[in-house]
């Protein structure tokens, strides 16, 4: 799956994935390859992604993301704020 995540000032990742669990505003959810199409609110919390045995953690104050077609894209904030 293509994950891509950005923030307002910056792109956080933009890599192929095995696996993305988010923490949705109705709670914690994954998505794997296949998953149905979705559009959903993000709380805090971690956005952990693997790829391959690598395992990725992203704090996140607040967000949205869309899974369609293999294809996840997020737009958050991110707890530790923005660096330039």
């Amino acid at each position: 799956m293509k994950l891509v995540i950005v923030s307002p000032t910056r792109t956080l990742c933009s890599t192929e994935t095995d696996e993305v669990t988010f923490p949705g505003s109705a709670g914690r959810f994954t998505v794997l390859t296949g998953h149905a199409p979705l559009l959903s609110s993000l709380s805090a919390g971690e956005i952990t992604y693997t790829s391959g045995k690598d395992r990725t953690v992203i704090a996140v104050k607040s967000g949205v993301v869309r899974v369609k077609d293999d294809n996840i894209e997020a737009c958050v904030v991110t707890a530790e704020g923005d660096k330039r």
